[in-house]
């Protein structure tokens, strides 16, 4: 092999770079930003005023908070540079009060949602979670529509604060949770409650198998009081998830799995208004998207015709005195597998989740691939997994239009992009592609990003600067460098691009307003601050 050869196969030095964090104790989530800088020390690549951005990442909540901060004339969470005026693009919708041009916005608002009928049929719904979930049960639970329906009320209890690991407070906030839904229980104003216990997905993404199982086993203590107080009041209990998590916590060749899974998820039906609780029958095997109808035709509401998801239930003749009131408790994260070995949850002390699932009416329900708007086994996620609870029907997500786009080829005259690219290069501005590289996150993927530097290399573009956020849920220990090689090679075998910055998604993708966090970021993209690497 040539000298030169063996130049280009060793590893560049921010892949060193990683590697060496990883030798200290870091890992890819909240990997301190490293920052590219030529031979004089000076960082390369920053964001600077009249640069333009693409935020290629999809899903959104998290990446809300980072794009005010970079686009937010009158910003003020904590100190930022002044007269840096940005052309921003995020690729899909993320908030509506954000100024930035979108490449692809929604098709419009998904109507006829559970929430939104309940709301029609002037029920009133409250939603009860912690703040870790507070947008799943609001803005993806009502079609990804950023509004409060009329009757719905929804009370948030603040996720734990100022502590540098959930891992060292797996209850969460899941008591708090777990009080109100008690104390609301009582109250006969809500017709309807719709709760969320965090703790099993939270926790299932840290590598910390004492604090994953403290996590179940709350949630079942927290189960077991809400079955109480249902009895109680006469309220008919349904249980499911949104996705699966721990119940896979280990890949084949045993390293351990923080994703999330493709396996089932639970769907209990416990109608503790009837004198016979156990009296329904329903279906095996069904989705998420038949959760919605099954709620209606309980309350003895028609479907709107825009719910293609059909009903669960199979004697639709049981009958009850009086009206009926729901609760819908969702165990985040919570899947279903047969096999124990590597199962966290059948590890755990689950008593009451065991003795509902044995003793009442349950069926299994898919909550991945195609089933949530996915790719065929893909992976579910709490976005797909709460869309589709509410929808009641299948709803092709963010990732698959984008994807057909690219295959079709019509990503490649999108005119947000062009606009973006061209303006770069007709005033003689830097391009900027910032987002997450992985095959599998729900925030994105590598292969947007490399249609994106294929589209700015037909271009001609000549300063595009890739700022690549890593982080490990769902990917194998220390993937983070491998991907940052290949957006490398990828660069290189496109020629146009390079990667500038690295760091965890920990800093730049909050949705809980921790600022300190998202300033990190902030200054690492604008002022270069982070781990210097020199290039070759």
């Amino acid at each position: 092999m040539s000298e030169k050869k063996e130049h280009l196969a060793s590893p560049s030095p921010l892949v060193k770079a990683i590697k060496e964090a990883y030798l200290s104790g870091e890992e890819d989530e909240a990997l301190q930003p490293l920052i590219a800088v030529d031979s004089s020390g000076q960082p390369r690549g920053r964001f600077t005023d009249g640069d333009y951005v693409i935020f290629y990442d999809i899903r959104g909540e998290r990446e809300i908070e980072l794009t005010e901060s970079l686009t937010q004339k009158d910003f003020s969470r904590f100190p930022v540079k002044e007269s840096l005026h940005l052309n921003f693009v995020t690729m899909i919708d993320y908030h509506p009060s954000l100024d930035v041009k979108v490449a692809f916005p929604s098709e419009g608002p998904l109507r006829h949602t559970l929430c939104e009928i309940l709301s029609q049929k002037g029920m009133c719904v409250l939603k009860i979670t912690e703040s870790e979930k507070a947008a799943h049960v609001g803005y993806f639970l009502n079609g990804k529509i950023n509004r409060v329906f009329p009757g719905e009320e929804r009370v948030i209890i603040p996720s734990p604060h100022g502590i540098s690991s959930y891992a060292s407070v797996p209850e969460l906030s899941a008591c708090k949770v777990g009080e109100m839904i008690v104390k609301k229980s009582k109250d006969p104003s809500y017709q309807v409650i719709i709760a969320n216990l965090a703790n099993v997905d939270v926790i299932g993404h840290i590598e910390d198998r004492k604090a994953v199982l403290k996590a179940v086993e709350t949630v079942d203590q927290e189960l077991g009081k809400i079955i109480e107080i249902c009895q109680q009041q006469r309220i008919t209990l349904l249980v499911t998830s949104d996705h699966g998590t721990v119940e896979e916590w280990h890949y084949k060749n045993g390293t351990i799995n923080t994703g999330h899974t493709s396996n089932p998820v639970p769907f209990i039906l416990a109608d503790f208004s009837l004198q016979e609780p156990k009296a329904w029958r329903l279906k095996k095997e069904a989705e998420l998207q038949d959760v919605a109808p099954t709620v209606l035709q309980l309350l003895g509401l028609e479907k709107p015709m825009e719910m293609t998801g059909k009903s669960l239930l199979l004697n639709a003749g049981v009958k009850q005195t009086g009206k009926r009131k729901i609760l819908l408790l969702i165990l985040d994260g919570w899947g279903l597998r047969e096999e124990k070995e590597g199962n966290l949850i059948a590890e755990s002390n689950t008593g009451n989740f065991d003795r509902l699932w044995s003793e009442f009416p349950h069926s299994r329900l898919r909550a991945s691939g195609e089933a949530v708007g996915m790719p065929a086994h893909a992976v579910g996620n709490s976005e797909a997994g709460h869309l589709h609870l509410g929808a009641g029907r299948r709803i092709p997500l963010d990732r698959v239009r984008i994807d057909e786009a690219i295959k079709e080829g019509i990503f490649f005259q999108n005119q947000t992009f062009l606009w973006a690219m061209k303006g770069a290069q007709q005033h003689g501005r830097s391009l900027h592609l910032l987002g997450i590289v992985s095959h599998y996150s729900s925030h994105g993927t590598i292969r947007h990003l490399e249609a994106l530097l294929r589209l700015a290399s037909s271009l001609k573009l000549k300063r595009v600067f890739v700022h690549a956020l890593i982080g490990r849920r769902g990917e194998k220990p220390e993937s983070g460098s491998a991907y940052v090689e290949k957006v490398e090679q990828m660069c290189k075998r496109i020629s146009t691009g390079e990667v500038v910055t690295v760091m965890g998604r920990f800093w730049a993708l909050d949705r809980e307003e921790n600022w300190d966090r998202v300033e990190k970021a902030y200054r690492a993209l604008v002022f270069g601050e982070g781990k210097k690497v020199l290039l070759w």
